[in-house]
């Protein structure tokens, strides 16, 4: 058995802590240039040396861009898709999960890695049928194709994030509520998903920061430029011959700032689902 004195242990967080300052330096590193670049002038953007801080603050970059393009429309529309494609996942995926974690039934494991065998799919296989049958249904130009996918099933991964979950409630409580007479619905509903807050808050956020940055969904099924979303409308500030990089940027931070503020205000139960569901990185 190893002892260590005080000298050795203060030098082992001394340590510790420089080298996750120094990764935290590394991650936060990519958007504080962002910050800069939106800050700076056509002039500064590709100045050698690089400029951190520029001379000449420009703060029309922000202004500007709501000149650019429906800014308030854009993020409406954003809002609107994420909300609803938030609670169509959610309900989705936890009753999915439920079904797999906490109901017996013949093939269910079969299933279940029939289901986790669809992450391997990459988007680029489904893309045609899925435009065929939204075109078919007469979907395209609206927001249906964007969130009704999203209360069938709510994806794999979600489903086998809640699913592990849901098998680390002790099945006991399961059973006395069916002894004292609870249906099903209701022991989803009234026991599993108040227990379950964690994992689906996790859920939520994941699903809210792929839903917030899809690009190729709107670019896809959206032709009404009204009917954009904010991902969308950064492409247009990326012209055939010039690039306006500091709108981009600018557009870019303000895009950023809901996904900042839900992941601190959520990440203790975005930290908790991951580990009380077995999925630690």
């Amino acid at each position: 058995m190893i002892i260590q004195t005080p000298s050795k242990k203060i030098l082992n967080k001394i340590i510790t802590y420089t080298f996750l300052v120094g990764v935290a330096a590394i991650l936060i590193l990519p958007f504080l240039w962002i910050i800069s670049t939106s800050l700076k002038g056509n002039e500064s953007i590709f100045a050698i040396p690089p400029q951190w801080i520029p001379d000449k603050i420009h703060w029309d970059n922000y202004t500007n861009v709501f000149e650019k393009m429906p800014f308030f429309t854009y993020l409406r529309n954003s809002i609107f898709v994420s909300g609803m494609t938030i609670i169509g996942t959610l309900l989705s995926s936890s009753l999915v999960a439920y079904a797999f974690a906490c109901l017996k039934w013949p093939g269910r494991n079969g299933v279940f890695i029939f289901v986790l065998a669809t992450m391997m799919l990459p988007m680029q296989v489904t893309m045609i049928p899925l435009f065929v049958l939204f075109k078919n249904f007469g979907w395209l130009n609206t927001f249906k194709p964007l969130i009704v996918p999203a209360f069938f099933g709510g994806g794999a991964f979600n489903i086998f994030l809640l699913r592990h979950f849901f098998l680390t409630i002790p099945g006991e409580l399961f059973d006395a509520a069916r002894i004292d007479g609870c249906s099903e619905w209701r022991i989803y509903w009234n026991i599993v998903l108040p227990l379950a807050k964690p994992a689906l808050a996790t859920v939520a956020i994941l699903t809210f920061m792929m839903t917030w940055n899809d690009f190729f969904g709107p670019l896809i099924y959206l032709s009404d430029k009204l009917k954009g979303t904010l991902a969308l409308g950064l492409a247009m500030f990326v012209g055939q011959h010039q690039t306006e990089w500091g709108m981009l940027m600018a557009a870019s931070v303000m895009m950023m700032i809901p996904m900042i503020v839900l992941f601190f205000l959520f990440q203790k139960y975005f930290i908790k689902g991951f580990m009380m569901s077995g999925i630690k990185g």
